[in-house]
């Protein structure tokens, strides 16, 4: 078990504080949900809302330390194709409209995430126990169940409020791990003989099945390892800064997750009412700058590729397919919620999926899904929705916005504070550097070894003194070489480079070149 460092803890929780992010729920939230935690939905009181599938031997796939499982999944064959039952906890049937946990969900918006703590959307009550599809008991739910064609196209759905009850938690490292030891050895993996570990397998068969059609439609995944700060038992701090690249598991997990949210889509489009999840397509422009820095680097981009074909080509593991990755990220804008009534928006299509989209899969952790729930909920029956929920959806975006914001800055935050503090004792050190971006008044550097991302001012390889103007930076139009006095800085270049100094409390760390 990793210890805690409480100084290290304190810094984190300064951050939280500075961004006025609540360190627990007020009283009357914290009453109001365990006074909703006892309701039971096999009581005759919710007999006629809920349908018993208890009999569905779902699980969830989640990380190691997760408590607030949000989705089940259960698969089977169905002649050439697939029938797949996806659970969504059903948050809605302990949230009270107008009541303490509602206006709370609404302040936060979304669950934060520090090394040391998450700030939950919903009590830990809720959110952690008695809402969480844990294992062995039975848990409110919106069940989509599909069916799927030999392609994993999704043929035909349904969509009900059901009462579920998963078998077994399981975490991706354990589900690989199965799935490793099945393709060497049928029947040798740790799950061999579940009544569920049949699913396993096809979580794979269709997760590369919808892979495929992600890359026929042109859509496309950023595979960009994450850095994130976490806990280490052998680091002296107890944290460790460390490159994350997401599993397999997890893509084809997400593809169930994906494919769920664009019927759910479908469904807003056709009824002329929703909450979308748009993202614009690369704007030429920069897709030609990207070309640019390709033939710059040395990387083979045909012209009858396109952008997602091109970028499905690269290799996270390779340093200057790395770098390429980095640069492709930023032809991308921002997504964004959007909410309407009537005729589908323009651009309200999802760009990177290629497809409409609504996030639906995660009411545990965003509040928008909640409500995108309800609502898919009312129109599968027919009915229209009535007005509070659409004023709801109407004004989520706003919400949703100001949350992912706050989301940006705390992560931003604290992953600078965590490598300023680890670096805080090698001060003179020389380390190696790849360069990932480059910026007019900035070389973003990315060093192995620690884990590190960061922003070096141009003017520190001018090699004249500031203020005079030679400094001044002139970027390629390609964006692929900096001009920085006499130095010419590349992308991909690597670089050695002499630690100054490092101020946690800033977020900053000074390097200066430590070789020509």
């Amino acid at each position: 078990m990793t210890e805690s460092n409480p100084t290290i803890e304190s810094e984190f929780q300064r951050i939280r504080d500075a961004l006025l992010i609540p360190r627990d729920f007020p009283g009357k939230v914290i009453a109001e949900a365990e006074a909703v935690a006892s309701r039971d939905p096999l009581s005759l009181t919710f007999a006629s809302r809920y349908s018993d599938l208890r009999g569905v031997p779902f699980v969830t796939i989640d990380p190691p330390e997760s408590m607030d499982l949000d989705q089940a999944f259960f698969a089977a064959r169905q002649g050439d194709g697939y029938l797949v039952h996806y659970a969504i906890d059903d948050i809605g049937f302990f949230v009270d409209p107008g009541g303490a946990i509602e206006r709370e969900a609404w302040r936060r918006g979304q669950t934060l995430y520090s090394p040391d703590t998450r700030t939950p959307l919903y009590p830990p009550t809720l959110s952690e126990k008695y809402a969480s599809l844990l294992p062995g008991t039975a848990r409110p739910a919106i069940v989509f169940t599909f069916s799927l064609n030999a392609r994993a196209e999704a043929e035909s759905f349904t969509l009900a409020r059901a009462v579920i009850e998963s078998r077994a938690k399981l975490a991706y490292p354990d589900v690989s791990w199965h799935l490793d030891q099945e393709r060497k050895q049928p029947g040798s993996g740790s799950f061999a003989g579940q009544e569920w570990s049949p699913s396993l397998g096809l979580l794979e068969e269709i997760g590369r099945k919808r892979q495929q059609l992600e890359a026929e439609r042109g859509g496309v995944s950023l595979r960009i390892p994450a850095q994130q700060v976490e806990r280490w038992s052998t680091a002296l701090t107890g944290y460790r800064l460390a490159f994350e690249m997401a599993t397999e598991v997890e893509g084809w997990n997400a593809q169930i997750s994906l494919m769920t949210g664009m019927v759910a889509a479908e469904v807003m489009i056709s009824h002329g009412v929703g909450l979308l999840r748009a993202l614009d397509p690369p704007h030429p422009e920069r897709v030609r700058a990207l070309r640019l820095t390709a033939a710059a680097l040395g990387v083979a981009w045909p012209e009858s590729m396109d952008y997602d074909d091109f970028v499905r080509s690269l290799d996270p593991g390779d340093p200057t397919h790395a770098v390429m990755l980095q640069q492709a990220a930023r032809v991308m804008g921002g997504a964004r919620y959007v909410a309407f009534e009537g005729a589908m928006p323009e651009h309200a299509t999802h760009a990177a999926i290629a497809a409409p989209y609504a996030h639906v899969t995660a009411p545990l952790r965003r509040l928008a899904d909640r409500y995108a729930l309800d609502l898919l909920v009312e129109l599968s029956k027919g009915d229209r929705p009535a007005p509070e929920l659409i004023e709801s959806l109407q004004a989520l975006p706003k919400v949703m916005e100001d949350s992912a914001r706050t989301a940006g800055q705390l992560e931003s935050r604290i992953v600078d504070f965590a490598e300023a503090q680890m670096m805080e004792d090698r001060i003179g050190e020389i380390f190696k550097a790849v360069v990932i971006a480059l910026r007019a008044d900035a070389i973003i550097i990315q060093i192995t070894d620690p884990p590190i991302r960061t922003a070096i001012p141009a003017t520190v390889f001018a090699g004249h003194a500031p203020g005079d103007p030679q400094t001044h930076p002139s970027l390629s139009k390609d964006g692929a070489t900096l001009q920085t006095g006499g130095t010419r800085i590349s992308l991909g270049e690597n670089l050695l480079l002499r630690l100054e100094a490092a101020t946690p409390r800033a977020g900053s760390l000074s390097f200066t070149p430590a070789q020509a």
